[in-house]
């Protein structure tokens, strides 16, 4: 019988960390082999640059001591860590001031991720959202106003995955006339890891058909080193920018807003990062939200909390903020932080089924967990409008809706509607592709008194529907309900059947 075995490691947490060393040697060997396949210069450059991301964020995943926030550590927020937009607010009637701030901002949109949960192919930012223009139509007048109005220079970056890469290009060539100056860079793209080996899933550098799936875009945290590996970094801090604003290109109300243009550029010396919070309602209570840990301002998710705090952490009372993913940043501050390694995101480890059934690990991060990377950090608590992220077709009916008027490529309340706050949406799973959900629509309906709509089942809309108070459309399973054009709903529960047949 022999004890080498136990002589070799004689601890537990030796064993340990052979075993990581073991995985990401194997790993790394696995990664030099795909290198190899690279036909050419550029693409072997490209992939170094992507495995060196993968492999730091591999050695951080084995690294991985346990929950990354331990509740008890939680401080109450200091006053100063979330400012009220109401404090920043206030004529800057100076257009000149104002040209000379935007000459030194670059808007960045996060354009990585697909259509398919709408039922839609190719980029998510091509789906059509009100008066027939797109998400990337919406976004490109929103600039391209600023720079007329004022006389500059406000470029727009896009964000692509190796997703979106593509088709994002062919689109692009509608803007060529436009007043603005676009680019793009693509963000990493990483192999997903069996999970019982830790290994690649792909074997060789094939990304045709189904071979995609052996690869994943990192999550928006990639967006700092994707950035700075473009060459865009530098050339934007070169031609004099400061500050990028960035948010994801979903969402509508996510313009260059000038008061926190202005606060940014007040505090510029000081403050590297700034996240625009905003106040939860019960539709919220899963969004991150900022907490004072070990004297520096985090950004807490759901999935960091353990299962016992959930409930407290959904607490409208105890947090009462979150995360928009609205991000002002300054650019020499991206810039040191990446060539510095001082970069700290936590690791969300996403388990995925392939389609043969194979069980993937997908290591990602969150762009705005780096907020804790930046000197100076701190929230701007910003009114609910500069939140409204369309994810699902419930989302859609809102923003195609009388609710909303359109200037400019922004959205804003009509000022028409009494109140403030956004009707609560529930459509049923025959509306949950865009192309069904328009079927059913002769015209969107009015609703600008409405609270709260909930609609299940097989249900159409006929012409000049008007909608107020909460209404509730339920056909049961085999059952059609038509609401006749010129319908006015009232705070009523239609149910049942009910069908209207052309003759």
């Amino acid at each position: 019988m022999s004890f080498e075995g136990i002589k070799r490691s004689d601890s537990q947490q030796e064993f340990k960390s052979l075993a990581k060393k073991e995985a990401e040697g194997a790993l790394k060997q696995e990664l030099e082999k795909l290198k190899l396949a690279a036909t050419n210069e550029k693409q072997r450059e490209e992939l170094g640059k992507d495995f060196d991301g993968f492999q730091n964020l591999f050695r951080r995943f084995l690294e991985d001591k346990g929950p990354s926030i331990h509740w008890e550590k939680i401080r109450t927020l200091p006053k100063d860590s979330i400012i009220p937009y109401t404090k920043i607010q206030g004529a800057l009637d100076d257009d000149a001031r104002v040209k000379e701030l935007l000459s030194k901002l670059v808007v960045v949109k996060l354009n990585g991720g697909l259509g398919t949960s709408m039922g839609c192919k190719g980029p998510k930012s091509v789906i059509s959202v009100s008066n027939d223009l797109t998400f990337l139509d919406l976004t490109v007048q929103q600039i391209e106003h600023l720079n007329k109005k004022y006389g500059c220079d406000v470029p727009l970056v896009l964000m692509n995955s190796f997703n979106t890469d593509e088709d994002t290009k062919k689109v692009l060539r509608k803007y060529a006339s436009c007043q603005v100056n676009i680019y793009t860079f693509m963000q990493s793209k990483y192999p997903r890891i069996k999970k019982e080996t830790l290994l690649p899933v792909a074997q060789d550098l094939d990304y045709e058909g189904a071979a995609i799936e052996n690869w994943y875009p990192p999550g928006h945290g990639d967006v700092y080193n994707s950035f700075y590996n473009s060459g865009l970094l530098d050339g934007f801090i070169v031609k004099g920018k400061e500050f990028m604003f960035m948010s994801n290109i979903d969402n509508l109300g996510a313009t260059v807003d000038i008061n926190i243009l202005k606060h940014v550029f007040e505090r510029k010396d000081s403050t590297e990062f700034v996240m625009e919070v905003t106040d939860k309602t019960r539709a919220d209570v899963k969004g991150g939200t900022l907490v004072h840990y070990e004297n520096k301002l985090r950004l807490l998710e759901i999935a960091q909390v353990p299962k016992e705090h959930v409930d407290e952490f959904k607490s409208v009372t105890k947090f009462k903020i979150f995360n928009t993913n609205n991000l002002w940043i300054s650019l020499p501050a991206i810039k040191r932080v990446v060539e510095e390694k001082a970069l700290n995101m936590e690791i969300i480890v996403n388990n995925k089924t392939m389609d043969n059934g194979q069980g993937v690990i997908q290591l990602e991060t969150a762009v705005g967990a780096a907020i804790r990377s930046f000197n100076g950090s701190h929230g701007v608590n910003v009114p609910r409008n500069r939140f409204l992220p369309v994810k699902k077709t419930s989302d859609l009916l809102l923003v195609m809706s009388n609710l909303y008027d359109m200037k400019a490529g922004s959205l804003t309340m009509s000022k028409l509607r009494q109140f403030p706050s956004t009707p609560l949406i529930k459509l049923g799973t025959h509306f949950d592709k865009v192309r069904s959900f328009l079927s059913r629509f002769a015209d969107i309906p009015d609703m600008l008194d409405l609270d709260h709509l909930t609609v299940s089942g097989d249900v159409t809309f006929g012409k000049g529907v008007i909608l107020k108070g909460t209404v509730i459309i339920i056909a049961n399973h085999g059952d059609r309900i038509d609401i006749p054009s010129g319908s006015l709903l009232e705070n009523k529960i239609v149910s049942g059947n009910l069908r209207i047949l052309d003759h």
